[in-house]
């Protein structure tokens, strides 16, 4: 039986070994953890994918490729935070590429302003997560849809994002805030300066941007992140209890 075939079931869900390493083996950033945090990547996904409801939109087919590379990528964040992380919302809404979100916006003047937004991915306050199969396919080198639009998800669990998410009992709003302005703020100075950056210009939009790009990057290419942002790659590895840096120095011994 497929995964598809029990989606938003309340009974336990098993992965096989075979399909759940050549998931792991395909993304390079899954495939430097240490053999037990693979067993627990492996739990959290079961249970996520026990949890969660997948369909699908335009021609796609779900498979169990699909919903596991977005169960394994997307619990990689929440290794050592736990599948409560992810616990107010259920949809994960899977395209086979880019999709169209009409958009309206209201003016200082009050004239509403309608356009399309061309997109990858999108994480929506309290309702579904969309994602391009296209761009989930296309992880590593330090472009992450899924992880961008799950740390979206941790930024909501305590209200709208603004690059603040729930903090755990390690961290107070002080501690972050300390490290996530002046990073943000070096950030865009670089930018403005044309000077090159690890992390993708889209970081500047918005705080919320910032702290979904960098946990991208993070996850994918640590060693960048920490050389260009120190103290911004200190405060992540203490927000996601994980070193990923250590983590790809260990594995290449």
């Amino acid at each position: 039986m497929g995964l598809f075939d029990w989606l938003r079931r309340t009974d336990p869900v098993t992965i096989a070994a075979a399909p759940w390493q050549a998931t792991l083996a395909a993304y390079p950033f899954l495939a430097v953890l240490t053999v037990d945090e693979k067993k627990r990547l492996k739990s959290l996904a079961e249970g996520f994918l026990a949890e969660k409801e997948f369909s699908t939109a335009g021609d796609l087919v779900l498979s169990d490729d699909i919903c596991l590379a977005i169960a394994a990528q997307g619990c990689l964040p929440i290794l050592e935070l736990g599948l409560s992380a992810y616990r107010d919302w259920v949809g994960i809404v899977v395209y086979p590429d880019e999709f169209v979100v009409d958009r309206a916006v209201m003016d200082e003047a009050g004239v509403v302003h309608q356009y399309r937004d061309v997109l990858s991915g999108e994480a929506w306050a309290g309702g579904p997560l969309l994602l391009s199969w296209r761009d989930v396919q296309a992880a590593g080198h330090g472009y992450n849809v899924v992880i961008h639009e799950f740390a979206h998800k941790l930024d909501m669990l305590n209200g709208e994002a603004d690059g603040l998410p729930a903090l755990h009992s390690d961290l107070t709003v002080d501690d972050w805030e300390r490290d996530f302005f002046p990073a943000w703020d070096d950030f865009c100075n670089q930018l403005d300066a044309g000077q090159p950056s690890c992390l993708d210009p889209y970081a500047s939009e918005a705080p919320e941007e910032f702290f979904a790009v960098s946990s991208e990057v993070f996850f994918e290419q640590p060693a960048q992140l920490a050389a260009e942002f120190p103290a911004w790659y200190a405060l992540l590895r203490r927000y996601y209890r994980q070193d990923p840096l250590a983590r790809l120095q260990h594995s290449l011994r």
